[in-house]
């Protein structure tokens, strides 16, 4: 099959999304496909892999390490129909996911989509949620994923969720896979771990705590951070690792300062998806506490490394963390603390659940997930009469807008048809200039 990924978020940016496309590609190219990836264009991104077409993009003007794709010619629709492409698999429902919306209804191409992110956890990056409420990304998520064939949930969370928003396709749960074998503690030098570890100003014996992942404020690093001055009065000689970067950053660093905690925590910046691996291993524990995750690719990673997993209780990892036996959950900031500082005072007596962890991490491997997304593109396109898409009724977006952005009468009639009218256009285009 060709397939066409689409995503708004790729490398270099490191986030679940540009993960999961990465894998999904990997695997699915190792089953004899060829797959294009869709995502927008970035100064950043240094590479000649002619399977990656960057569409042209300008930065976000909300969160500036992100890149917004930008209208598209009917002469690079040309190009892409040239593609041939037998399924469009749309990953985000920003600037490529519509690309890849109007792609499909084009050219009269499949379409599937996975949901990655729980929106109304990042609501607050548009005017602090009041031009974008969370009922309102309800809605928005329910349009675009029933104009889909068929829908992939990476979890149960995700699943009922997308129900309760309204939406009514087919809805298939296939969690996002990992290559587990590339975090494994054997897979690297001791003594490059150790250099790395003193490069960041760290004794051998410091214990760690690792954060790793992108700084937003729905990551909810500042709760971790509030906890630390009780941590550190425990255990004086540790130390927080925060892997990554993001908005958050500056808050976090102020925090630090007014925390009295800012010389116990070195941010180490965003590091290549190539490195990543390797910054697990100077970790001692790996804590989190976000419930913004869909499924927490980063827990699995952590536990495949061999890291103790301290982790908020939420639904997104049932299945994956049972509390004391393959990690440690938590609900309160006072059982952080006691687990964290448990986990690392007894870190060389807890090889029985590291052992578990790792056997739970290996339900993620990436080479299912690769398997059974290429199942249900067969059973697509094999059987169209039973996942043609309904496209949705967008008069009722209108009703989540606030009062002085709705709409005049007469938009939502155009807005409905809106893609419909651009695939018209596209269409006509490339019969006239075949």
């Amino acid at each position: 099959m060709n397939i066409g990924l689409f995503t708004d978020t790729y490398f270099p940016q490191i986030n679940g999304v540009g993960t999961s496309v990465h894998m999904l590609a990997k695997e699915l190219t190792s089953l004899g496909h060829n797959v294009y990836i869709f995502t927008p264009s970035d100064p950043k991104r240094h590479n000649t892999d002619e399977n990656i077409i960057s569409m042209k993009s300008m930065p976000c003007f909300i969160i500036k390490s992100f890149r917004i794709g930008l209208l598209y010619s009917p002469h690079e629709l040309i190009k892409i129909k040239h593609l041939k492409l037998d399924i469009v698999h749309t990953q985000t429902e920003f600037s490529l996911g519509t690309f890849g919306k109007i792609i499909s209804k084009a050219f009269g191409i499949p379409m599937i989509h996975t949901y990655h992110t729980m929106y109304e956890d990042y609501v607050h990056y548009i005017a602090h949620g009041v031009i974008i409420t969370p009922s309102m990304s309800h809605t928005l998520s329910r349009i675009f994923c029933n104009s889909a064939d068929a829908v992939i949930a990476p979890t149960q969370k995700v699943y009922d969720s997308l129900r309760s928003y309204g939406v009514c396709k087919n809805m298939f749960i296939i969690p996002t896979g990992i290559n587990t074998e590339r975090f494994k503690k054997s897979n690297f030098n001791k003594s490059d771990i150790i250099k790395l570890k003193l490069s960041y100003g760290f004794k051998e014996d410091t214990p760690i705590i690792l954060i790793l992942g992108r700084i937003a404020k729905e990551k909810s690093i500042d709760y971790i951070f509030e906890a630390a001055p009780e941590i550190f009065k425990q255990i004086p000689e540790c130390r927080i690792l925060v892997v990554g970067d993001g908005p958050y950053k500056s808050t976090l660093e102020t925090l630090a300062n007014e925390l009295g905690i800012a010389d116990k925590i070195v941010f180490a910046g965003a590091k290549p998806w190539e490195e990543i691996a390797t910054y697990y291993q100077i970790g001692d524990v790996f804590v989190s506490a976000s419930t913004s995750e869909t499924q927490g690719l980063t827990f699995a990673e952590a536990m495949s490394a061999g890291l103790p997993v301290i982790a908020k209780n939420d639904k997104c990892i049932e299945g994956l963390i049972s509390d004391n036996k393959t990690g440690f959950l938590y609900n309160t900031k006072e059982e952080f603390i006691e687990k964290t500082v448990y986990a690392i005072k007894n870190r060389d007596s807890l090889s029985c659940l590291l052992d578990e962890a790792y056997k739970s991490a290996q339900q993620f491997s990436s080479a299912t997930f690769g398997k059974r997304v290429e199942s249900l593109y067969k059973t697509v396109l094999e059987h169209p009469e039973c996942f043609r898409p309904k496209y949705s009724d967008y008069e009722d977006i209108l009703t989540s807008f606030p009062k002085k952005l709705r709409l005049i009468k007469g938009t939502s009639t155009h807005i409905t048809h809106m893609a419909a009218k651009q695939a018209a256009v596209v269409k006509r285009y490339i019969k006239h200039h075949k």
